[in-house]
């Protein structure tokens, strides 16, 4: 959410901003005309609580000298009636400029590239050498069915379209990704964390998922409540409401959970293997910082995302997002990492690392408080994937598939999962 004041102060600046997320910019001037409105309510309430005052004090002077005050106080009355209705009208105000608020995305930051689309994205560094096969590779969900450790038809049957089921070694891939990368974030200074993958609305709303994405999530019948769509909703709101300390920050956290999303819209796209699923499993990465250093978190979580992908063997590219082709609606500046997929013939996003500068702090009330007596100011939110399990499965299939139908196993998961090859 943007500082109302901001948008009162910097209008035309926010309203290009927006234009260049392809977000319309009819809301923004509701805002300002909303904000305007309610300024000047509130200034002739004051101008009527004054009146109010003096009145009741004439009150006390008349009676005491022995004057009629039904006049004056007929007077109070009428005044005090037009305020509660100045109240009422102020709510109604408030809760508009609440929703549409809610509705608008966080401004690019100044050194994120213009633009629409994909094409515009900025590649920053592409990293390994792509694999080179004597032999026709396949896909991995080929892989995975041709050595019986990746059963989509029994999902199917549980569950319906778009789910998987790990077997055997598939499974044992899967546990030892999720313990390598704990250990790893956690011995880089993130904090573990294992949280429910049930949430509020409230909670929704306080990293962005809502009312933005209302339709790509799972509620539960009956309740205010949602599957996670992202492990980043309780991460983030793990301080939703408090103050910080700020000899406390940065403060790290990594977590691993299940994840839902309908995927609406997203029929024949990436319908086989492992892409885009209903259920999928992700290790986050998320950071609370001073404004001054989210840059340097920024630069932090999208390197530990890209030294996980080189140690496991993966090639891959860090890209700039351009302001038209970040999906995060929260994000203000975002790194996609990207991994080869043999069988697409190009990179495909496993992590995307963003700066939320103090967008969701302020929806979620997060705090730091640089020493007692101070004023308590808005923190800097981060986040970024660590790795997408599911994909990161996929990649490791695919790249590292063998004539003989095996996977090789990359060597610092060997320990994990005390084998040297994928067999079946």
């Amino acid at each position: 959410m943007i500082d109302i004041k901001k948008w009162r102060e910097e209008t035309a600046e926010l309203k290009k901003a927006l234009s260049s997320r392809g977000v319309d910019e009819a809301p923004a001037d509701k805002l300002v005309e909303l904000d305007r409105k309610r300024r000047d309510i509130l200034g002739q309430v004051e101008e009527l609580r004054g009146k109010r005052n003096s009145a009741s004090k004439q009150i006390g002077e008349l009676m005491r000298a022995g004057e009629s005050v039904d006049e004056i106080k007929a007077e109070t009355r009428r005044i005090g009636d037009e305020i509660k209705a100045f109240d009422v009208e102020l709510n109604d105000i408030e809760d508009e400029l609440k929703n549409i608020s809610l509705s608008i995305p966080n401004i690019p930051l100044p050194d994120v590239p213009p633009g629409k689309s994909e094409e515009d994205n900025v590649i920053i560094r592409t990293v390994g050498k792509l694999p080179e096969f004597s032999f026709e590779p396949k896909p991995h969900w080929e892989i995975g069915s041709n050595l019986d450790i990746l059963d989509n038809e029994r999902a199917v049957k549980l569950s319906g379209a778009r789910f998987n089921m790990f077997k055997g070694d598939l499974a044992r891939l899967q546990r030892s990704l999720i313990s390598y990368m704990l250990d790893t974030h956690t011995k880089n200074g993130f904090k573990e964390i294992f949280a429910p993958v049930i949430v509020t609305a409230d909670t929704a709303r306080g990293t962005g998922q809502l009312p933005k994405f209302a339709e790509d999530m799972y509620k539960i019948e009956g309740e205010e409540q949602y599957l996670i769509s992202t492990n980043e909703i309780t991460l983030i709101n793990l301080h939703a409401g408090e103050s910080i300390p700020a000899e406390l920050l940065p403060a790290r956290y990594t977590g691993f959970a299940l994840c839902f999303r309908k995927e609406a819209g997203a029929a024949g796209r990436d319908t086989r293997g492992l892409i885009r699923v209903h259920q999928f499993e992700k290790v986050e990465m998320v950071s609370f910082c001073k404004p001054e250093d989210s840059e340097s978190e920024l630069q932090l979580i999208t390197k530990n995302a890209g030294n996980i992908l080189e140690s496991l063997g993966l090639p891959y590219c860090v890209s700039l997002m351009c302001a038209g082709d970040m999906s995060g609606f929260s994000a203000a500046k975002s790194y996609d990492l990207e991994i080869w997929m043999p069988s697409y013939n190009k990179y495909v996003e496993v992590s995307s690392c963003s700066n939320c500068t103090d967008f969701q702090a302020r929806r979620a009330g997060i705090k730091y408080k640089e020493q007692q007596g101070k004023k308590a100011e808005l923190v800097h939110t981060l986040n970024g994937s660590g790795l997408a399990i599911g994909r990161t499965m996929a990649g490791i299939l695919e790249n590292h598939q063998q004539e003989d139908g095996t996977v090789k196993v990359p060597k610092v998961l060997v320990p994990y999962m005390g084998k040297k090859f994928i067999e079946g």
